[in-house]
């Protein structure tokens, strides 16, 4: 069998109504201009949305094949026993020229009753922000169950909302049952478990115009939200030229940010997983023992759990998101 190589996948573009043209213009993704793109699935094990390889000798497989045929040695052996053939994190890059809807998603236990599905825990990392962005994170003060709804009835929800203005390299944890919306003018890379379980509970009026209408969800969501008031929601870090800065521990996803200007040698060995790399900036090198494969800006990599050793090798310059289970 032919050794494992790092993988690129093709963007699958996901026009939305408050999306916009940033991520043709930032990244170069190959999206029509008269489109209002929302969002570009980077990596998905989704249902109907499986990434597709582009290159190497396994170009034109999916996510889903690559891992029936390789099992462990792709995801990790711990990871396969656990999820089988699903790939169990999604990559997104997002674009919201519009304010999206004020939303939440459910945990594991809900969401496998409710939908036979995972839950939602996500991380956002802020790429670039108009003047004045922010997104809403929480509430600004405790609420009850029957203030929501009336807020919700009454247009007056975005009083309640713990609005947080932005910058790029800003980077927020999202828990599940955790109330929010990306605020219009963002553009942010989204690691998140592999679901596309989503309550809109408002949605600024779009969903009373019959052209801009969308399912809502406030009898699923009404029992989900954590009411508690949200004083925080930013995640702080330092950053360290050259030097993993962990980002996020959580049993879905571990995530960290390598801002590196120098060869850096990352040894994976321990891992027993899959890790993706997402370049937010610059062009890297991956050098593998095998061969070596780029990854500009704006391109997402994943490297099989059967490599162990890599160097990323940035020309000059580059930013990265590194995440595994």
């Amino acid at each position: 069998m032919t050794s494992l190589y790092p993988f690129t996948f093709k963007p699958q573009p996901k026009p939305r109504i408050w999306g916009g043209n940033k991520l043709r213009m930032l990244f170069n993704k190959p999206f029509p201009e008269t489109e209002k793109i929302g969002e570009s699935w980077e990596v998905s094990a989704v249902q109907r949305n499986l990434s597709v390889v582009t290159n190497g000798f396994l170009k034109g497989n999916t996510i889903e094949e690559l891992i029936e045929v390789y099992l462990g040695e792709l995801v990790g052996d711990r990871i396969y026993e656990r999820y089988g053939v699903e790939l169990p994190i999604l990559v997104k890059l997002i674009d919201a020229a519009e304010t999206l809807s004020v939303q939440v998603h459910p945990d594991d236990a809900t969401a496998l009753e409710r939908h036979n599905a995972y839950g939602k825990t996500e991380m956002w990392y802020v790429l670039q922000a108009d003047r004045g962005a922010g997104l809403y994170v929480g509430f600004n003060r405790n609420l009850s169950p029957t203030e929501l709804y009336e807020r919700v009835q009454q247009s007056t929800l975005i009083d309640a909302l713990n609005f947080v203005a932005v910058q790029p390299g800003d980077m927020f944890f999202i828990a599940p049952g955790t109330i929010h919306a990306i605020g219009q003018g963002i553009v942010l890379a989204e690691i998140q478990q592999t679901s596309d379980i989503t309550y809109r509970v408002y949605d600024w009026g779009r969903e009373h115009n019959p052209a801009t209408a969308r399912d809502m969800h406030l009898d699923l969501a009404i029992d989900v939200i954590d009411y508690t008031q949200k004083t925080t929601a930013k995640t702080l870090y330092e950053r360290q030229p050259n030097t993993p800065v962990s980002l996020v521990r959580s049993p879905y996803f571990t995530t960290s940010l390598l801002e590196v200007d120098r060869p850096l040698a990352r040894n994976l060995a321990d891992n027993d997983s899959f890790v993706i790399y997402v370049c937010l900036d610059g062009c890297a090198t991956i050098r593998y023992p095998s061969g070596d494969e780029m990854l500009p800006k704006g391109q997402t990599l994943l490297v099989p759990a059967a490599i162990a050793d890599i160097t990323i090798i940035p020309q000059p310059a580059a930013r990265l998101l590194e995440t595994s289970l």
